[in-house]
């Protein structure tokens, strides 16, 4: 049992917390790599007066050196950005054009024989953590690519993850497009299942001439139990800006499976409406991105007879997906400085932090957790993660004290933050300092603006606060100002146990019952208003 003492302008409150044990629970959240975190699970260690903590070391701060948006203890767990895709047969003859580039492109082509562009699409991630887009083999499959028209007789590429890595196909090239769930329409009135209308299909965007991964039949390859999961990744998001709606949630159904995601609707990279204010700098690593495109399989040393007699024929099919070519390897979206602390230990101006839009949670690296003084083995919560070879590991998850996101405009600061301790490759080489994830903004619209190939601009994510109305807390000023902070603990302090006999009780401070004043603000109020603590909309 812990005790916590709180001063209270000029008396102390005597807080017991007692411990309590949290059972298991499964899950099916979307993990970094492609990865799927099937349980979480908490300690036993007594509760945490996270509020309440933040509280008392506000009392000692009179001013802020940044204004910021802070957000008391994100979920473990934020949304999945799925979209909808379609498949054409548009490419180019490398053989012919010497062309291996990827090309933005509005709906073009004709859907792969024996498919229909309006029943066999799929759906997949937005997935800005994918070095390259992978499409699940069931998908593959439904969208007419499984076969040898589009699949290379030689080209496999492994595919690495948390728990190991597995072998896909690579592509021939042809053509993907994109959109967000309400592009999708029911079939028939009153029927859950979607369909994707013509008038629709014709205006997605997306890209030609690009290779892919395609996973194999888990059923009969013996490396893996289970599917890949489907992705668009950065190849794609390089050419076009994502506005990510999450006030605007959309659920359909497909093949008796349910979607639930925030309207995504995707803008040519030079368009400027929709924007925010507010945005964090983001870069392309590594750096030197010029184009988008695959690398032919060229000379195979088993060709060689061939050549010496002068049968030889150059091999034009990919040997690799299509990939952002950076100065050494694929490029991804990194955040420009990430700042975490944990007690007297911080990480400070960390520049190895990927933002993956496929990733439901936020992943420190060892080094990170080494400089925050943490221990595996002392875990505040812990996931089991299934990666791609369908074995599972557990790995442990810690509440950071806070970790902060420096912007243009408003930053973004984030107390009590549920990490997963985890060890990732990085394209630049070696291992991230970590992963942010989209359980940091789900109190936030999003536009990720395309950028950083080439002369470009930098990439970038605007960002908005949600306004979900007036805040529970915000009593002062009393023209209100959006935030629960120090004002309002002021405010409430002195209005604390007076009573309405006495002429002085404060109503806006009677927070409990929501709705219904009592006429006495005690441990009741103080709770809400510890439940509020830094709260904050943007009026």
């Amino acid at each position: 049992m812990r005790r916590n003492y709180m001063m209270f302008s000029g008396f102390i409150l005597f807080v017991i917390l007692l411990s309590s044990a949290v059972v298991a629970e499964e899950v099916n959240w979307q993990g970094p790599a492609g990865s799927r975190i099937k349980e979480i699970r908490y300690s036993e260690k007594e509760a945490q007066p996270q509020a309440m903590a933040a509280a008392t070391a506000a009392a000692t701060t009179t001013t802020e050196a940044v204004l910021s948006n802070v957000i008391d203890s994100p979920p473990p767990a934020g949304f999945v950005p799925w979209i909808v895709i379609t498949a054409t047969d548009e490419y180019t003859d490398a053989e012919l054009t010497g062309d291996y580039t990827a090309e933005a492109c509005t709906y073009t082509g004709d859907p792969p024989g024996g498919t229909y562009s309006q029943t066999d699409f799929f759906i997949g991630l937005f997935d800005t953590g994918a070095s390259a887009h992978v499409i699940g083999y069931h998908n593959a499959v439904k969208a007419g690519l499984y076969n040898d028209t589009y699949l290379t007789e030689k080209n496999e590429i492994e595919v690495s993850g948390v728990t190991g890595s597995v072998f896909a196909h690579v592509t021939h090239p042809y053509a993907l497009f994109m959109d967000g769930l309400d592009a999708l329409e029911p079939n028939a009135p009153g029927e859950s299942e979607m369909v994707l209308p013509f008038s629709t299909a014709s205006e997605m965007v997306g890209e030609s001439n690009v290779a892919t991964l395609i996973g194999k039949d888990p059923e009969t390859n013996p490396e893996t139990n289970q599917d890949l999961a489907t992705a668009i990744g950065t190849p794609m998001s390089v050419f076009y800006d994502a506005h990510i709606e999450v006030d605007q949630m959309i659920t359909v159904t497909q093949d008796g499976t349910e979607y639930t995601a925030p309207r995504i609707t995707f803008y040519d990279k030079d368009n400027n409406d929709p924007n925010y204010p507010n945005y964090i700098p983001l870069e392309l690593k590594p750096l030197g991105a010029a184009d988008v495109q695959y690398v032919t399989y060229g000379f195979d040393p088993e060709d060689l007879e061939d050549i010496i007699l002068g049968g030889f024929e150059l091999d034009y099919s990919p040997l690799t997906p299509s990939i952002v070519m950076g100065t050494s390897s694929q490029s991804l979206f990194f955040v420009h400085s990430v700042d975490i602390t944990e007690g007297i230990r911080t990480a400070q101006d960390r520049d190895r932090f990927m933002i993956d839009t496929g990733a439901q949670v936020t992943v420190i690296g060892d080094r990170v957790a080494a400089r925050l003084g943490l221990n595996p083995n002392n875990w505040d919560f812990q996931v089991e993660i299934e990666g791609v070879t369908g074995e599972s590991i557990k790995a442990p998850g810690f509440y950071l004290d806070s970790l902060t996101i420096p912007a243009v405009g408003q930053w973004l600061e984030f107390t009590n933050v549920p990490v997963v301790m985890l060890e990732i490759s990085s394209p630049e080489g070696g291992k991230l300092d970590g992963i942010i994830g989209m359980n940091l903004f789900t109190e936030y619209n999003l536009i990720l603006r395309s950028g950083g190939m080439g002369f470009e601009d930098d990439p970038r994510l605007e960002f908005e606060r949600i306004s979900t109305g007036p805040v529970v807390g915000d009593i002062a000023p009393e023209t209100r100002d959006g935030q629960v902070d120090m004002l309002d603990f002021s405010v409430f302090s002195a209005a604390w146990l007076a009573e309405d006999s006495d002429g002085n009780w404060n109503a806006d401070a009677d927070l409990e019952p929501a709705g219904d004043s009592e006429g006495v603000i005690n441990l009741q109020d103080l709770t809400v208003l510890a439940e509020n603590w830094l709260t904050s909309v943007t009026l």
